[in-house]
């Protein structure tokens, strides 16, 4: 009989998480989500708001130089979509960095990274729907000159009874989830294409009021500001990893899950570098100080007229649609992996016969996070969804180097270049921005974290299949 140290280091078999093609590892679940519709799921889930509104607290720290704050966090992030290309490629399956872990490290650290990425996806959905009921509002009053009542607008702490947008809007997506991966994962393209579109209206608009002056002391913040708001801007690229929660899903996943991670990756940086060049040259620096809706101020600056800002304005409500679509398919996906390993119930890998998705998984996943959006204030959401981030992005740069050891002779469709450099700096750039975050946000993830493995060991431990499988002698442990 295994002890609970063996079972805890336990890893499942890499071809039990393949499949070798064997439809009875996958139940229900169908492949059919091609490569566009993959690299939106990428840019969908990481350009939400946070190019819309960042510049306003990245600027005062670096000034002009902000630009190359954004190059340095595209290519800090791209050090780790380089690691989750890999593991794409190799393990294409749908629990992304929780399956990588129970590949690479074992049910021990796959049960503490499921509990993170459950932490982070939910509670980022929460938060994003909770802003887009303020730019609702803000819509609203710039069109027809009422916004909804503070009652149905705010959570009982900021003085309202209920956050209603916020909780239509989840159950909304929750609604669409349920009519099939692809019906949802196409219609995110189209979001992903009208907020591209918006944003290179932007450019081509702005660029119209270029001030070279504007770009005067490029390097007066020096290091420590230009490095303090690469840390800020790092943020807004979170989200790359929403692509291998489809690897269940995928046409053709060993070719097109590291490429559609590749050109997320391309394309957000590019939407990125290219707005914040165009707003500091349309912009003189003192003014982003705490301005609200700086891009929309920047059009309206340039062009003397409210229209272009008011589209942008909706071009924001329509990426934030897109941000909670994508992150509640991922995280009904990480939970169908789970359950399907046995750590957690069955209902969550229930996969409905007609629309091959996992319904029972999604509405209980969309009841649970409206009623957080409903009902608790934005800032303490917000303050929640880095950490589970940043350790999957660190076990999954391990993980590289781990399978890289214990498989060798696995099939790797792309792999890391300048092996073992990029993944041992992804895994330190990780570490190094964990530090800096607040103490009362690792406390907060730490007693998740008690509270993951009390239900392990009181649910999962003695419902893994894997663990099962142990006991039978079937896998050693």
């Amino acid at each position: 009989m295994a002890t609970v140290l063996q079972r805890l280091k336990s890893r499942k078999p890499i071809h039990e998480h393949i499949g070798h093609g064997n439809p009875h590892d996958r139940p229900g679940l169908v492949r059919n989500i091609g490569l566009p519709q993959l690299v939106s799921l990428g840019v969908g889930a990481t350009i939400g708001t946070g190019i819309f509104f960042i510049l306003s607290d990245t600027v005062p720290m670096a000034g002009p130089a902000a630009i190359v704050s954004f190059i340095i966090a595209g290519v800090v992030a791209g050090l780790t979509a380089l690691c989750y290309a890999e593991m794409a490629g190799a393990v294409p399956v749908a629990g992304s960095s929780y399956s990588y872990a129970y590949a690479t490290l074992g049910e021990g650290v796959a049960v503490l990274i499921g509990a993170c990425m459950v932490l982070e996806y939910g509670v980022s959905v929460a938060a994003v729907a909770v802003g887009w009921s303020q730019y609702i509002n803000e819509l609203l009053n710039n069109l027809f000159g009422f916004t909804l009542p503070e009652a149905l607008s705010y959570a009982p702490e900021e003085g309202g009874v209920i956050n209603l947008p916020a909780v239509v809007l989840i159950l909304a997506c929750g609604f669409l989830l349920t009519r099939g991966a692809r019906e949802s994962t196409t219609a995110n393209a189209v979001m992903v294409a009208i907020k591209l579109i918006v944003l290179a209206l932007f450019v081509a608009i702005g660029i119209q009021g270029w001030n070279t002056d504007h770009f005067a002391g490029f390097w007066n913040a020096g290091a420590s500001g230009i490095l303090g708001a690469a840390g800020v801007v790092f943020f807004t690229f979170v989200g790359l990893d929403a692509v291998t929660t489809a690897g269940a899903e995928a046409k053709n996943p060993g070719r097109n899950m590291p490429l559609a991670i590749i050109l997320s990756l391309v394309i957000v940086t590019t939407f990125y570098v290219a707005v914040a060049t165009v707003a500091i040259a349309a912009q003189p620096v003192d003014q982003f100080d705490g301005q609200e809706a700086g891009l929309a101020a920047i059009l309206t600056a340039v062009t003397g007229s409210t229209i272009f800002s008011t589209a942008l304005a909706a071009g924001a409500i329509i990426s934030i649609i897109s941000v909670v679509l994508v992150v509640l398919y991922g995280q009904t996906r990480i939970l169908y992996s789970m359950s399907h390993d046995g750590i957690i119930p069955p209902v969550f890998a229930k996969v409905d016969s007609k629309s091959k998705t996992p319904v029972a998984n999604t509405w209980i996943v969309s009841v649970a996070v409206a009623i957080l959006a409903g009902v608790i204030p934005i800032n303490f959401l917000a303050e929640m969804t880095s950490v589970g981030t940043l350790l999957a992005f660190f076990v999954v740069s391990i993980g590289v180097m781990v399978l890289r050891r214990t498989h060798p002779d696995l099939p790797r469709t792309f792999k890391v270049p300048f092996y073992p450099v990029v993944p041992i700096l992804s895994a330190l750039g990780c570490l190094v921005v964990i530090s800096q975050l607040q103490a009362i946000t690792l406390l907060v993830c730490a007693l998740w974290i008690v509270v993951a493995y009390l239900y392990y060991f009181a649910y999962g431990y003695k419902h893994s299949k894997l663990g099962h499988a142990i006991e039978a002698g079937e896998v050693q442990a």
